[in-house]
């Protein structure tokens, strides 16, 4: 039978302290390494808040965790000075895991808002990691933590020839949580270094930094599971079920994630493009692993999964050239002065200012379509540069037209009918 572990804190030990003269002492060190680690903090300051993008994560950790950090640097030193003339050092036993509790706070929230997007639920996450930290720490200095360590081990099965117990799970847990994080941060900066190389194109910037993102999380995962003694050969099982379930369940996911790879290396569509797929037109404003976001003229937002990219047809407006054209066509009475109606549609073009005038090949022209039933048919073509200005244009010029022909007394063609009355026949 294992002997029971002595109930032993560091509360208990402060406590039984209280009335001995090395707590001033002791009281004196913690105030001697809070103003050292004021004072360092105040001189790297200046170089902290510089505002370069290189290693701007690292500066912007450091403010963060760097006075913890320090002051428990300064405290290891100081306990070994104070314990030459004092035997207990127990005020500065407590204090050292309080700096490593609040440097872990500190350390995790800002790991987890540098990697992930600021969203409502992130909070959630960081007052959950925030109280597992100074529960760990209050476990700790009243003496409960080494009990709970063992009856955890105590908790256990065989998984083939390994013994697997309810702390190694956590541990694992615990372990894989940090590595994910870690490499969630890495692909992060590796992204952000990704996106400042100007001269490489956007879409390839952007798979790149998907696949680091990839690679990054494996790895962190086949690097964090044997830390902590779990042998990789056990997860064959499971691997092979997953196989299956991506094989029949999971091959929609799949093949979107896959989609979304190759249009970011092939460049079929990029981020800015304005693309018509499945009767829905707009702008090119994200390729996710699983879907592409296309920004409405209306302000909508659809979401399209990557395989409709790949499997069906896409009409890209701006693949080549951004420059669209805006057709207007317009009915005229057949007695219209045909030049006349000519003159005044381009005057109308000519005065906004999104079309085009300083390109030979896309300048206004007006075109005779057809002799329709009820008028000729004309036809307004002008070139913009911003496909989302085309209601804008259209408008414009239609009002513009409405104006001048109403001026020159032109009028519209619409649909007539001619009624006869054929009164009856006399007996």
């Amino acid at each position: 039978m294992d002997k029971p572990i002595p109930f032993d804190s560091l509360l208990t030990r402060l406590i039984g302290d209280s009335q001995d003269f090395a707590l001033l002492w002791q009281l004196g060190v913690l105030a001697v390494c809070a103003l050292v680690a004021w004072g360092a903090m105040r001189l790297v300051k200046p170089y902290l808040e510089r505002k370069e993008i290189l290693w701007s994560a690292g500066r912007a950790g450091l403010r963060r965790v760097g006075f913890p950090l320090v002051m428990l640097l300064a405290l290891l030193l100081g306990r070994e000075i104070t314990g030459i003339w004092f035997s207990s050092t127990h005020l500065l036993n407590l204090a050292i895991p309080l700096l490593l509790s609040l440097a872990g706070v500190r350390l995790v929230v800002y790991a987890l808002r540098y990697a992930f997007e600021s969203r409502e639920t992130l909070k959630v996450w960081e007052r959950t990691a925030a109280w597992f930290i100074w529960a760990a720490f209050a476990l700790h200095i009243t003496g409960l933590l080494p009990r709970i360590h063992a009856a955890m081990e105590t908790l256990s099965f065989n998984l083939g020839s390994h013994r697997v117990s309810l702390w190694l799970l956590l541990q694992a847990a615990a372990v894989i949580v940090v590595a994910v994080l870690a490499a969630l941060m890495l692909a992060r900066l590796v992204e952000s270094r990704l996106m400042g190389v100007e001269q490489m194109n956007l879409s390839l910037r952007m798979a790149l930094s998907k696949a680091t993102r990839s690679v990054f999380l494996v790895l962190a995962v086949l690097v964090a599971l044997p830390a902590v003694g779990i042998d990789l050969t056990v997860l064959s099982v499971f691997g092979g079920a997953l196989g299956v379930g991506i094989g029949f369940g999971l091959q929609k996911v799949a093949s979107n994630y896959i989609s979304g790879f190759i249009i970011l290396l092939d460049r079929s569509v990029r981020i800015g493009d304005r693309v018509t797929v499945d009767n829905k037109f707009g702008e090119v404003g994200q390729i996710n692993t699983r879907y592409t976001l296309l920004h409405s003229l209306d302000g909508t937002e659809s979401i399209v999964p990557n395989e409709m990219l790949i499997s069906q047809t896409v009409v890209n407006h701006s693949r080549s050239r951004r420059n669209v054209k805006v057709a207007l066509p317009i009915q005229v009475l057949y007695d219209t002065d045909l030049e006349q109606a000519e003159a005044l549609m381009l005057e109308a073009a000519h005065e906004q200012k999104q079309v085009i005038l300083d390109d030979p090949g896309n300048l206004p022209g007006v075109l005779l379509k057809e002799f329709a039933e009820n008028g000729i048919v004309l036809e307004l073509g002008v070139w913009i540069r911003d496909p989302s200005e085309g209601n804008n244009v259209r408008s414009g010029i239609n009002w513009a037209i409405w104006r001048r022909f109403k001026a020159a007394g032109i009028e519209i063609a619409v649909p007539q009918r001619v009624v006869r009355l054929v009164s009856p026949a006399s007996s």
